[in-house]
């Protein structure tokens, strides 16, 4: 699907030159090469260890293109695809003048099942779609269970609905699978998404968009590793770049992401699942065709392929002969003056070299940083906007906090914002586990158990905030609003002498020990989100 707040790039004049070099070298070999997928498409069931190919709908999407579903349809017959993804908005056909989606007409439905029904495809998905109220959601659900669907792709941004959502799936026996799109959104940290799911193994997983994955800097194949035992299906995708904001999709095989390792990795953990073809490139719709064209038959040799084919990049695109250093042919043909994604880094190293705090107070062993005595270890670094990441531990009554954007250490309650992290129970909500401190309570308390560690994400971007607790989100934010010093917006007072409307520019980061009750952190990093995100 596109990006949210983060489209995927206008379209290029250089990428232009890379698919238009594909169409007039392949273009005569592209009806020989769907012709050959019927006889590969049969001989993958042994090799392939129960991973299928599927077509996202969207790939052919009518806002662009003005495609429509029955389009989509006859497309994925001539690819030799019969698992389908319908996107929600998707125009049915040419005679029906309706959307796909979970609001169609009993009329719409069944034109819907009869386009399936006469092409021998698959209705197994919807998404990626979202509900605004309870019932929605149940609508969602019930016209998944009613269409026959495997699952259903969401991402709501909204965490505190996570539970309804693997409530409703576990009753209508449809699995919800979250998807992520790239930075700043909320399922972009691979992290925060699988702990997100992960109390909800049983009816919930992830449907892992690979080609965002890299968008945002990540290995796509090692965060594959990462996801095992929580994916329900995926968005396929090979892209020009890793870590650009503005990466466009490629042919199978020809792009940066891996696209055979990928498989490699799915067949090694035995993935039983639907890997969903999503192209979201802007071009004609005859190139369109033609790079699809070329995906396809790429996965289906792909699965036919050898371990040691894939490991060592010998399933090449149709026609290539080289298999070294494939991507280094589109190299200068890739979008250029991007801006790069950072990638997340430790926010201490291990010497804690890059930090200020008092000898004696903090220590780094065996990757966990363990305060030993009151006082606050620092960033020497300043950060504006950015996504912070990090696992705590507390001990019976443990008292800590997160400290954003200080501009002076020395008198940080005053010039800093905390995020509260505690054991005990506060009668003050304000002062509650995940709150920031005297100016937001967290949607609820949650219950830390002595002993055990979370994980916290907290993503600051101008005045907005927020804060996650094992993927429960309990601060949404916007600094904005807290325009008198000394009050919130809600009437109350709070201890600040200033307003914390100011407290959207430049601090360090610290983390707290307070009270002499053991707290522990591991698994700090940090990513800078850049300024300019549209």
């Amino acid at each position: 699907m596109k990006p949210v707040n983060q489209p995927s790039g206008p379209h290029h004049d250089k990428h232009n030159a890379t698919s238009n070099f594909i169409m007039k070298k392949q273009l005569f070999a592209l009806s020989a090469l769907l012709l050959s997928l019927f006889t590969l498409h049969a001989s993958l069931n042994a090799a392939s260890g129960g991973i299928e190919l599927g077509l996202q709908s969207y790939t052919f999407r009518t806002k662009q293109f003005n495609l429509t579903l029955e389009d989509a349809l006859d497309r994925a017959v001539a690819m030799k695809i019969k698992n389908i993804q319908a996107y929600p908005g998707h125009k049915i056909s040419a005679k029906v003048d309706e959307k796909f989606g979970h609001n169609m007409s009993a009329a719409a439905k069944a034109e819907v099942r009869n386009l399936f029904k006469k092409r021998g495809l698959n209705l197994t998905s919807y998404g990626v779609v979202n509900g605004k109220t309870e019932d929605e959601w149940r609508q969602i659900f019930a016209f998944a269970k009613e269409m026959g669907l495997r699952d259903v792709a969401v991402e709501p941004k909204d965490t505190s609905v996570i539970p309804l959502i693997a409530k409703l799936a576990g009753e209508y026996g449809v699995k919800a699978a979250v998807h992520n799109h790239a930075k700043p959104t909320v399922y972009a940290d691979p992290e925060f998404a699988l702990a997100t799911v992960a109390p909800h193994a049983k009816t919930m997983g992830l449907c892992a968009d690979t080609g965002h994955w890299t968008r945002s800097g990540y290995d796509p194949v090692a965060t594959l590793r990462k996801a095992e035992g929580r994916l329900v299906s995926l968005h396929f995708k090979d892209l020009t770049e890793r870590g650009v904001k503005a990466a466009q999709d490629m042919p199978w095989g020809t792009g940066a992401s891996d696209a055979a390792l990928q498989i490699l990795e799915l067949r090694r953990q035995g993935f039983k699942g639907i890997a969903y073809m999503e192209y979201e490139n802007k071009v004609p719709v005859a190139q369109l065709d033609a790079d699809t064209a070329l995906c396809a038959d790429w996965f289906h040799r792909a699965l036919a392929a050898s371990d040691d084919d894939l490991r060592n990049g010998r399933v090449l695109p149709a026609g290539y002969v080289n298999e070294k250093n494939i991507s280094k042919q589109w190299a200068k043909k890739r979008p250029s003056s991007t801006e790069r994604w950072p990638g997340p880094s430790p926010l201490f190293n291990d010497t804690l070299s890059n930090a200020q705090f008092k000898a004696g107070t903090w220590e780094f062993v065996d990757g966990v940083l363990t305060g030993k005595a009151n006082g606050t270890i620092w960033t020497k670094e300043n950060y504006g906007d950015f996504a912070l990441n990090l696992d705590f531990r507390c001990a019976e009554k443990g008292d800590s906090g997160i400290i954003l954007r200080c501009t002076d250490i020395s008198k940080w309650v005053q010039n800093g914002i905390e995020v509260q992290i505690q054991q005990n129970e506060s009668k003050n909500p304000k002062y509650a586990m995940g709150a920031v401190v005297d100016i937001s309570e967290p949607s609820r308390q949650i219950e830390i158990e002595p002993g055990r560690w979370y994980h916290a994400t907290v993503i600051a971007q101008g005045p907005k905030l927020q804060v996650a607790i094992d993927g429960e989100r309990v601060i949404n934010i916007d600094l904005s609003k807290w325009k008198e010093a000394g009050k919130n917006p809600d009437g109350t007072k709070n201890k600040f002498q200033k307003p914390y409307a100011e407290m959207v520019g430049e601090g360090r980061i610290g983390l707290q020990y307070y009270t002499n009750k053991p707290v522990s952190f591991r698994n700090v990093v940090v990513e800078r989100i850049p300024a300019k995100t549209e």
